[in-house]
């Protein structure tokens, strides 16, 4: 019975195992994961946990401030006893202790614009993450792309090997009853030696993308790791019949370069603001609560007592008015304006590349198309020329080196059409995103 438990356990445990081996990743479970796991990624998380912590630092600033002091000291020699504040040489242990409060009323108003600036900050760290969410995404799915390509490439050589090792032995036949010269044979040996290094070849660039992609994803089970063989079709041709025009006017609308830069100038202008009330008065109220003992007091009180009657209070408010402080603050403000005026020109320089970007994508995404839909017309004529190649040879109307040729065009043909289609595929998702599309939301 033991026995009978312990084999169900460990083909149990080999089921899991295998099941882990076997799992292959779908190109939207790479995107989360590395949106999820990608170290760009989490640091800009920490950058708006910091932001989150300015702002509890901003609005810390609104509260008073209390302190708590105490102490406790032995003095020998001519020392001033606490309690009645006259010098008596003597040695003496006295205890002290109070507690002070003070509170900003007013401060140019610069605390309330430090609690803007905050929030300001943490939406412009927001933006930077979610841009960084984009650009990891789209880089996974480019690397993802190219394993499949590579993997769609490795096919058609196969496939196309197989057809060279059947004519090789029907030729081999051919040859053997004299019906063609060895020559022919050599010519398709030599063409089924140079596709199978071609198969060599195409396995380990299979196996490096999947490498690459891996380490993308931070994945370190190199081995096992492997993604699903979609068949994904072109979606989304219709965004490339909008306008140019409208497409760079809906990015400058919805992508977060533009509303960093934004974020940023607000940011800046708020700094002209928070520098320039220090030319205003500080108005703060403050309150302090004090008491002592001393051992050697001249009425004998106890610890007790002495706290109770020897302590005092004050409270009041505090003006501060800034007079001269060496033109630091007017050129504080001269340099916050200065930094007003590079947030702008950032501005503008990040309108213009995205621009430039969106019109680059655009003519990218046509030239793909253009090149995929001349690929396919491309495969068409050369498989009707591999056909007739073929019925030629299998009559002896065609040498070997021939048939071999119009096989290889062939197989370039097939090859040119998937990269294209998944190059194409690629430059339509990077106009969704210009168009505002959520990374999430991207349809391959």
């Amino acid at each position: 019975m033991k026995k009978t438990i312990l084999l169900a356990f460990s083909f149990f445990i080999a089921g899991i195992s295998l099941q882990a081996q076997e799992k292959k990743w779908s190109l939207q479970e790479c995107v989360m994961y590395a949106l999820e796991n990608n170290i760009s990624i989490k640091q800009s998380e920490l950058d708006l946990e910091a932001s989150k912590i300015d702002q509890s630092d901003a609005i810390g600033n609104f509260l008073p401030s209390i302190n708590v002091q105490t102490n406790l000291s032995s003095s020998g020699g001519l020392s001033i006893n606490p309690t009645n504040n006259r010098f008596e040489n003597t040695r003496f242990t006295s205890f002290s202790s109070g507690a002070s409060a003070s509170l900003t009323l007013f401060d140019g108003l610069r605390n309330f614009r430090q609690l803007q600036r905050s929030k300001l900050a943490q939406l412009s760290s927001q933006y930077s993450l979610e841009l960084m969410k984009d650009d990891i995404a789209l880089f996974v799915a480019n690397a993802y792309l190219q394993v499949l390509f590579n993997k769609k490439n490795l096919e058609v050589l196969v496939s196309q090997n197989e057809v060279t090792r059947n004519q090789m032995s029907r030729t081999q036949d051919l040859v053997d009853a004299g019906s063609l010269p060895k020559g022919d044979l050599l010519e398709i040996q030599a063409t089924n030696a140079n596709e199978q290094q071609r198969i060599i070849v195409a396995e380990n660039t299979i196996r490096i993308s999947l490498i690459s992609l891996a380490q993308t994803l931070l994945i370190k089970d190199y081995e096992n790791f492997d993604i699903v063989e979609d068949e994904y079709s072109v979606s989304g041709m219709e965004i490339l019949a909008r306008s140019p025009q409208e497409l760079v006017s809906k990015a400058k609308e919805e992508r977060y370069e533009i509303k960093i830069a934004e974020e940023n100038r607000n940011i800046a202008e708020k700094d002209v603001e928070i520098a320039k009330g220090s030319y205003l008065p500080t108005l703060s109220a403050f309150y302090n609560y004090n008491t002592r003992y001393a051992d050697n007091d001249a009425f004998n009180r106890d610890f007790t007592t002495q706290l109770y009657e020897n302590d005092g209070t004050s409270y009041g408010l505090q003006l501060n008015i800034p007079i001269l402080n060496g033109f630091s603050t007017r050129n504080q403000v001269k340099r916050s304006q200065i930094n007003v005026d590079r947030a702008n020109y950032r501005l503008e320089q990040a309108e213009l590349d995205l621009e430039a970007n969106v019109y680059q994508a655009y003519v990218d995404a046509q030239g793909a198309l253009k090149a995929y839909e001349s690929a396919q017309i491309a495969l068409d004529a050369q498989e009707q020329a591999y056909s007739y190649a073929t019925d030629r040879f299998d009559v002896g109307l065609t040498n070997a080196f021939d048939f071999s040729q119009a096989k290889s065009r062939y197989e370039n043909a097939q090859t040119e059409v998937i990269r294209t289609k998944y190059d194409y595929i690629f430059k339509l998702k990077v106009i969704e995103l210009y168009f505002g599309i959520p990374v999430t939301d991207l349809k391959f």
